[in-house]
């Protein structure tokens, strides 16, 4: 508890109310919105990346105390800890974490605290593990359970690893939701900018049925040309 006193102290220290006004804004805080109700110190993004490497022996017990804060900004910087205790940790440790990050999944409750932990913590587990997981977050009805499904995809493709990534996709191609939309689209792109064949292929035959927010994020790399005639349905 003492040292979670010491972090808390020095995330006073470089809050800002004007900033944590403009963040509750931007992350869509009000009444009906996806992250209605959430709360905001007011620290950016680089204070907290650097608290994470000072405190990324932090015991599991206080990451997870930070990680059932009320504060955006303490949950983002258990996962920031639990990103940094993933990647040097043995194979015990990061099994550890993966089950914690699962356990308090209602807790990674925005785009921002999915995308920074879900591609290095699921994805990076995953990659060497069953997959199944995975599907059963896709098929989720919470929202950012299906975010960390996409998102997690990201570790696989950066080592050309597609499968996975395009199985999702489809599994969330109808979703109703523009914050999945976004994720498909941009997995896809990932998927584009290394293997443009690949992308394309699963592209064709369901372009004309794909939300147009996810269809943008998936060509905005192409040659406007060949975008155009996506976004005319002329493929």
């Amino acid at each position: 508890m003492v040292v979670l006193k010491e972090i808390r102290s020095k995330l006073e220290q470089v809050a800002s109310k004007e900033d944590a006004t403009n963040l509750q804004r931007y992350f869509k805080t009000g009444p009906g919105e996806y992250g209605e109700g959430d709360r905001f110190l007011g620290v950016r993004v680089g204070p907290l990346r650097k608290l994470a490497k000072q405190y990324r022996t932090l015991p599991f017990s206080d990451v997870e105390s930070l990680i059932n804060s009320a504060y955006h900004e303490e949950r983002m910087l258990a996962l920031l800890i639990l990103v940094e205790q993933f990647q040097r940790g043995a194979a015990e440790d990061q099994k550890r974490i993966f089950n914690l990050y699962l356990h308090n999944l209602r807790n990674i409750n925005n785009w921002d605290l999915v995308d920074i932990s879900a591609p290095r913590i699921v994805g990076g587990y995953l990659r060497e593990h069953d997959r199944k997981r995975l599907y059963s977050l896709a098929r989720s009805p919470h929202l950012w359970s299906r975010r960390v499904a996409m998102m997690a995809t990201l570790f696989f493709i950066s080592h050309d690893d597609f499968d996975d990534s395009l199985k999702i996709a489809d599994l969330l191609l109808n979703d109703k939701h523009d914050l999945i939309h976004k994720a498909v689209g941009w997995m896809l792109r990932e998927v584009g900018n290394r293997d443009r064949q690949v992308e394309e292929k699963f592209l064709k035959s369901r372009y004309k049925n794909m939300p147009r927010t996810m269809l943008r994020y998936a060509i905005e790399k192409f040659p406007p040309a060949r975008r155009k005639r996506y976004l005319d349905g002329r493929i």
